[in-house]
């Protein structure tokens, strides 16, 4: 069984087990989050949202901030000896997904 869920504008195709990294907030490792925002169910008799299934939600439990692979931004003007390197590493936390609550029907 999977679900499809919505955090922070972007879709994450979970299951049991799996873990993704979503945006960072403010919670600490070992801590519990909960995605309200389901947008389909599979099972024996999969259930699409309008635009999300009552009463169903994932739990999910925080096992680390981590750091994204490092971007290199760079600007360059020709002739005029202009140059600028910036990196940057966005900041998520990695959550391991522990249940999917189907709703009652």
């Amino acid at each position: 069984m999977y679900a499809i869920i919505e955090d922070s504008g972007r879709q994450f195709k979970v299951a049991e087990g799996e873990r993704i990294d979503v945006d960072l907030r403010a919670a600490n490792a070992g801590d519990t989050l909960e995605f309200n925002r389901v947008l389909f169910l599979s099972g024996e008799t999969p259930t699409v949202g309008a635009p999300y299934v009552e009463n169903a939600r994932v739990k999910g439990q925080v096992e680390a901030e981590v750091k994204a692979k490092k971007l290199i931004s760079y600007k360059y003007t020709r002739r005029e000896q202009y140059h600028r390197k910036v990196g940057h590493r966005q900041r998520h936390l990695r959550v391991r997904i522990t249940e999917i609550v189907v709703p009652p029907k």
